[in-house]
């Protein structure tokens, strides 16, 4: 059977669409960051209530080796630029493992539990560590997946920029 030119270009170019969502390019890029509210206990967090700050959201967990290499950079950035809100949100599900993890571990930053089926499917991220940027006007800019150095020179000029 002969497949003719353009069914070609077309079954190409549907299975580059199709494709995985973890490029260069997230469909969210430029995009108004989906507001959400997570209530975790007595604390409640409002992605909106940072609008007018640049906001590293990451989406984390406990049981994620890479998320808890990543966590002393997090904390890092936070501390070298407090004009900056980095949120991390857990995605574990189990409530008392995410406490204990808090208790261990000194967490410098604004930290909260949403599960697994909670704000980050409004940002598609079921595999973390994954990070997006999100600036003063609430428009995420990049997304970043894996765990990063986050007071690496790179990351810091592109926050200044988009500060």
């Amino acid at each position: 059977m002969r497949v003719s030119a353009t069914l070609r270009f077309a079954l190409a170019a549907a299975l580059l669409l199709t494709g995985c969502n973890r490029g260069d390019h997230p469909q969210q890029i430029a995009e108004t960051a989906p507001d959400f509210t997570i209530q975790d206990g007595s604390q409640s967090v409002r992605l909106s209530q940072f609008r007018g700050k640049v906001v590293v959201l990451n989406f984390w967990a406990t049981w994620c080796a890479p998320c808890i290499d990543e966590l002393p950079s997090l904390q890092a950035l936070q501390r070298a630029r407090p004009d900056v809100q980095v949120l991390a949100v857990s995605i574990d599900d189990d409530p008392a493992a995410y406490a204990k993890f808090l208790k261990q571990y000194d967490m410098s930053i604004l930290s909260i539990r949403t599960g697994m089926e909670g704000a980050n499917l409004k940002y598609g991220s079921v595999r973390p560590p994954e990070t997006f940027l999100i600036d003063r006007g609430g428009m995420i800019r990049r997304k970043f997946i894996g765990p990063q150095q986050w007071t690496n020179p790179e990351i810091l000029g592109y926050l200044q920029k988009i500060s």
